[in-house]
């Protein structure tokens, strides 16, 4: 290459009879890259399995870059929520999900479309892998009409076809993901459903309770704990008698995956899947993920750990940086592509945030509409009991 760029420009010189001073920029073709390339990744550790994941990857270029986009406008939009909310544009709860990009993206590339998912309240990086558009994530937080839930959800109350939020309460989406799941089981349509928590909510009966269902009924259903190793401000020593999470189903087969490599967590997922849909009931995943957040926005984060364990996960094990210099190192894609992209997706969230800032509030008399989702208009009384509104599904 270097030999060439050479031929060119001394050809340069003699037709314009001058030195070309720089460099000369040759753009690559697709055809420069490699479309396709194996990784080594790292092994799960399994309970109540022979076997379990695969421990090489096939990653192709486009994959590649679909993940990184995915990635990096996850971390943006979380970035952009974080300067909203200290600007006093986002009020409330706001639980963010960067650092844990890896284990959105690695579930969402594993399963269909047509798959079911619900998560707790760290729900803004799945609602973007389901379908919702920057825009409505950032308006739902901002509370505007044109959220993707009319502005009255908030930050943990998102949803979208085939999610079910967004929840408000620790540990009460995993009962209904297991209902879901004896949905998909009962209509007979080869679905699953990803059973999202946190190892904050791991200790909690509910959650026992929903295992013990699923595993008698077998359920298609993949119980998944994100352990980004602090419950709130609590280290999951201090608060688990036991710390491996993937085991905690015990007559459940289990297995513990690193969340912070794309396509350990991919693989393992795809893995999950199959398992559900062979008919051999519920499977427990536990998910090696750190947040770079504290708990919510009203936690600084740094209480309870340092900055410097913060810092080390971010330089050592950050999942986009990881994906990124994977694809680099096995000339998959080039640094300008990335530039390039990471360009776009500032742009991208920029126009969301302009959007989120100026759009107007849902008005009052839409406050009450879509109590039920299928009734005749109905009063509702409002601030007072002169006042009524009306619901209109």
């Amino acid at each position: 290459m270097q030999n060439m760029l050479t031929i060119i420009s001394n050809a340069l010189c003699r037709i314009t009879g001058r030195n070309v001073a720089g460099r000369i920029v040759v753009s690559r073709s697709f055809a420069d890259f490699t479309p396709q390339a194996t990784f080594d990744i790292k092994k799960c550790d399994v309970h109540r399995l022979e076997e379990g994941p695969p421990v090489r990857a096939e990653l192709t270029r486009e994959q590649g870059l679909q993940y990184y986009r995915t990635m990096q406008t996850v971390r943006r939009m979380e970035l952009k929520a974080d300067q909203l909310y200290k600007q006093k544009i986002i009020r409330g709860f706001c639980h963010l999900y960067d650092g844990q990009e890896a284990c959105a993206m690695g579930i969402e590339a594993a399963i269909n479309p047509s798959d079911h998912l619900i998560t707790a309240y760290r729900a803004h990086g799945y609602t973007y892998t389901r379908g919702v558009a920057v825009k409505e994530i950032l308006a739902e937080l901002t509370g505007r009409k044109g959220g993707v839930a009319k502005g009255k959800g908030g930050s943990m109350h998102m949803y979208a076809p085939h999610f079910y939020g967004g929840n408000g309460i620790v540990g009460a989406q995993v009962p209904l993901g297991a209902g879901i799941a004896l949905a998909c089981q009962y209509q007979g349509n080869n679905q699953v459903c990803v059973t999202l928590y946190g190892d904050g909510a791991a200790n909690q009966g509910q959650i026992f309770e929903s295992f013990n269902m699923a595993a008698l009924w077998k359920l298609p259903c993949i119980f998944i704990c994100e352990n980004n190793k602090y419950g709130m401000g609590t280290s999951v020593e201090r608060a688990s008698a036991s710390t491996d999470y993937y085991r905690r189903g015990d007559f459940i087969p289990g297995i513990r995956v690193d969340g912070m490599d794309i396509l350990c967590v991919r693989e393992a997922t795809k893995f999950a899947a199959d398992h559900c849909r062979a008919g051999k009931g519920p499977i427990l995943m536990e998910l090696q993920t750190y947040r770079y957040h504290g708990h919510s926005m009203s936690d600084p984060g740094v209480s309870y750990r340092t900055r410097e364990e913060i810092q080390e996960v971010r330089s050592k094990s950050d999942p986009i940086s990881m994906l990124k210099e994977r694809m680099l190192s096995n000339n998959m894609a080039s640094a300008e592509e990335f530039k390039i992209m990471d360009v776009e997706i500032r742009k991208q969230i920029e126009e969301a945030a302009q959007f989120a800032t100026s759009d107007p509030e849902p008005p009052l008399d839409q406050l009450c509409n879509h109590i039920f989702s299928n009734e005749p208009p109905i009063e509702v009384r409002g601030t007072n009991p002169w006042s009524m509104l009306k619901s209109i599904s």
